[in-house]
């Protein structure tokens, strides 16, 4: 198996960073410390970024502050492509405003959930992406049924396939089996790993791209991790996932924010404060959290 790299027909395979959003002490964003960050993740083995997920906060933002950190990202990546911003909404016609937004701002692809804080049938859910496919840019679908009660099953990712309206999923169902139905059903469909503690399982089953949480922590390490894994290196891969598991499974828990932010104040990035309703982590998690990334970097994992 050769590597997947990034390229510019397939802008969303590779290491696709869900980027933390820097927030200053009063819960601004900081803007030139995200544009900073986004260079940073380039330089360090990454091959490009997703502004506006769940990592990014994209809730708590006003939609001035989230369309400036599309512009942000582009800007600092020097090239639209590289940036797959969240899209996700209550319901398509605001998912589609945020998809033209990026479409005008030069971005690649976009991520996009079924309707959150809907639990949608297979026809909502089928209407929504058609919706949003509608902007002209490439969609990746977002399977993340733990959050949004929605789950687009394998046979539901191959009829948004079949109908155009996806080019690839991020799979965050922890349910590693279901790469081989899809690659069944959708062989045409990229799998994108979306969960950090399972990079290993997808990427031996044919993912061709991580939509990652860690990178913003420990970019090197995880690039190293990842490249390992999809080119079948299990003698490099699997020491190296074992060692970073403890940090890794992070991703897929309540707190994964405070987590990483929390991971990269100590490997001396600028992760900072959450907005609410996300709190600082406190007591056994904080130390849990704290342990595992002193660890790593003590271990040499950049």
């Amino acid at each position: 198996m050769t590597v997947n790299s990034w390229t510019s027909t397939h802008p969303w395979r590779g290491i696709m960073v869900a980027t933390a959003l820097p927030l200053r002490d009063d819960l601004s964003v900081d803007h030139d410390a995200y544009a900073e960050h986004v260079r940073w993740l380039l330089d360090n083995g990454c091959d490009g970024v997703v502004p506006n997920g769940s990592l990014g906060e994209y809730q708590t933002l006003t939609p001035d502050e989230r369309a400036r950190v599309v512009r942000t990202a582009v800007e600092a990546a020097g090239d639209g492509a590289r940036v797959m911003p969240g899209v996700a909404a209550y319901g398509g016609a605001e998912a589609r405003r945020w998809a033209d937004q990026a479409a005008e701002a030069g971005c690649g692809s976009v991520l996009l959930l079924p309707p959150n804080a809907y639990r949608a049938d297979e026809d909502a859910v089928r209407a929504h992406y058609a919706e949003v496919a509608g902007a002209g840019i490439p969609v990746v679908a977002y399977n993340n049924p733990i959050d949004t009660k929605v789950d687009l099953t394998p046979a539901l990712l191959a009829r948004l396939h079949a109908d155009g309206h996806i080019v690839a999923v991020k799979e965050f169902s922890g349910d590693v089996r279901r790469a081989y139905e899809l690659a069944e059903l959708a062989p045409g469909l990229d799998l994108l790993i979306g969960a950090d503690d399972v990079l290993l399982e997808l990427a031996v089953a044919g993912a061709v791209g991580w939509v990652a949480g860690y990178p913003n922590a420990l970019p090197a390490a995880c690039a190293e991790l990842y490249r390992a894994a999809v080119a079948g290196d299990l003698t490099t891969a699997l020491p190296l996932y074992r060692a970073l598991h403890p940090l890794l499974r992070w991703d897929s828990r309540t707190e994964f924010v405070q987590a990483i932010k929390l991971s990269m104040d100590i490997a001396g990035r600028h992760g900072g404060p959450t907005r609410h309703p996300r709190l600082p982590l406190t007591g056994a998690v904080e130390a849990a959290v704290r342990a595992a990334t002193e660890k790593a970097l003590a271990d040499g994992h950049r």
